[in-house]
């Protein structure tokens, strides 16, 4: 996805050429069969670079599948991903397992999402910063194997779509991941997330597509960014996504001229942005558009239905500008979630269900004391039935506990934080999850701590003359910060929402 076009030329200026060590070249080796995804499919992007855990978060918003963004190389020429570019957050179970191993228990699952705008400005797209095709494929194949998972999405755009190179290389490494995949007998999708114009691709995207053609690289799903066209024209954009997705049908019959009108259909896949967007309220969804596209992408059989992204849907900045947390319009949190959960199929509605909210949401304690509220159920289908409730995301010196820890939904508890002396003071969001036989369903309460003694501040001081690459993270006046791109003497706190330092919260 995109960030203010503002960053571009900071973020392009500022990379530096580090080779880095690839990993092992395509083999042979076991693949379990991951669950496909349903035939259409709802997966909202997740930002993975907030801290937050995806887990947490697709609970609270009813949101079963999720788009993971991003992975991309800490360097360009390096051939190995992390989350990020971020060098602490390698291609393992200790980065996001737990989280995925619990979204696929509750019947969900996860689509790793490769590039992004900052990895697409910077070389650092796996394709444009690694030479070598099988180290690519490799790389793919590792992401495969240790989430157990049946897509991976390419996410395209700015000066990675002109990279010819990279793309044909992209290309060449999906082909042997496919190959790989057939050979033991796994399911795997490949998506291309794209920009559009509102009536299709522009010639730069549909030659990613025809490269894959001429490479034999399958692609099972087309997914268009229908936001930031940036053409200063008035825009509708519901149905400026009707007419972007018709113009991308067109192209890709010329393309797959064997496929049906359906199967062409099956192929497309939408990406909004909720409230407004990077360009400007000039280019606005709002939900009435949410609840449009939703009608029109049942009615055509789409294949996904997205947004970026998850941390976006709530009304926490109404009539301001685009933001990674906010929409900028009035709505209740996860308002567009709503709307689009429904189009997730293969999956049964349950005859019971309920809710969990939290009286108050949020409350500040001293360290020391402690903090209650009244976690309520309510039954929103069919019967009562019998919830079980768990917290989690307390930091060191905060004690949670609930009483009781089962209801009859409709009943409630009472959530009690206690804290020592040693919590470290700040802000931190604690999560409380129902539990029935019918589903699971949470919400949201935050903490904020003052006058604690403790210090999670483990990370390196910042220091105004040393050189920071991104993903690097340093500790500063009470709080954790983490690079976005190379950066000295910039300190952190003072760069805004589009600098290079990234606030991970207090320490």
């Amino acid at each position: 996805m995109r960030r203010s076009r503002s960053v571009r030329a900071l973020v392009t200026a500022a990379v530096t050429t580090v080779a880095a060590a690839g990993m092992a070249v395509l083999g042979s080796g076991t693949a379990q069969a991951a669950t496909p995804l349903p035939d259409h499919v709802f997966a909202p992007y997740f930002e993975s670079w907030t801290g937050e855990s995806p887990a947490a978060m697709a609970a609270e918003s009813g949101a079963k599948h999720l788009t993971m963004a991003f992975l991309q190389t800490v360097t360009r020429g390096s051939c190995t991903p992390y989350w990020n570019g971020d060098g602490d957050l390698p291609i393992a179970q200790s980065s996001f397992g737990a989280d995925i191993d619990t979204i696929q228990a509750r019947g969900g699952d996860v689509i790793p999402s490769f590039g992004g705008y900052t990895a697409d400005t910077t070389g650092t797209e796996i394709a444009d910063s690694c030479t070598d095709v099988d180290q690519i494929a490799a790389a793919y194949q590792k992401v495969v194997t240790t989430y157990d998972v049946s897509r991976l999405d390419m996410d395209i755009e700015v000066d990675a779509l002109d990279n010819s190179a990279g793309v044909d290389r992209r290309n060449k490494a999906i082909k042997k991941l496919q190959d790989w995949a057939a050979a033991n007998g796994r399911d795997l999708q490949i998506s291309y997330t794209l920009p559009t114009t509102t009536r299709g691709l522009a010639s730069s995207g549909l030659a990613v597509l025809r490269n894959a053609v001429t490479n034999g690289a399958r692609v099972d799903v087309v997914n268009l960014m229908t936001f930031d066209y940036y053409d200063n024209a008035a825009h509708n954009m519901a149905n400026d996504t009707e007419t972007a997705a018709q113009g991308l049908h067109d192209q890709l019959a010329k393309l797959y001229p064997a496929k049906t009108d359906a199967q062409l259909w099956g192929m497309i896949g939408v990406t909004e942005m909720p409230g407004v967007d990077d360009f400007g309220p000039a280019e606005t969804f709002t939900l009435a558009n949410a609840t449009q596209v939703y009608d029109w992408a049942v009615a055509k059989g789409i294949n996904t239905l997205s947004f970026w992204a998850l941390q976006r849907d709530n009304g926490g900045c109404p009539g301001g500008p685009a933001a990674d947390d906010c929409s900028g319009i009035q709505q209740n949190t996860w308002d567009f979630t709503r709307i689009f959960a429904p189009f997730t199929s293969g999956t049964t509605v349950p005859d019971n269900d309920f809710s969990v909210s939290a009286t108050p949401a949020s409350g500040t304690v001293a360290a020391g004391a402690s903090a209650t509220a009244t976690v309520k159920t309510a039954v929103t289908k069919g019967q009562a039935e019998q919830v079980n409730l768990t917290v989690s995301g307390a930091p060191a010196g905060v004690t949670a506990s609930l009483s009781p820890a089962s209801v009859t939904a409709g009943g409630s508890s009472t959530l009690t934080l206690s804290t020592t002396q040693a919590a470290a003071s700040g802000t931190y969001r604690i999560s409380v999850t129902g539990t029935s036989p019918s589903g699971s369903h949470a919400t949201a309460y935050t903490l904020t701590v003052t006058g604690g003694t403790g210090s999670q501040c483990t990370k390196a001081a910042w220091a105004s003359g040393t050189i920071y690459t991104g993903g690097q993270e340093v500790s500063y006046k009470g709080h954790n910060w983490k690079a976005k791109w190379w950066t000295t003497g910039e300190e952190p706190g003072t760069t805004g929402e589009w600098g290079v330092w990234q606030d991970l919260g207090a320490c």
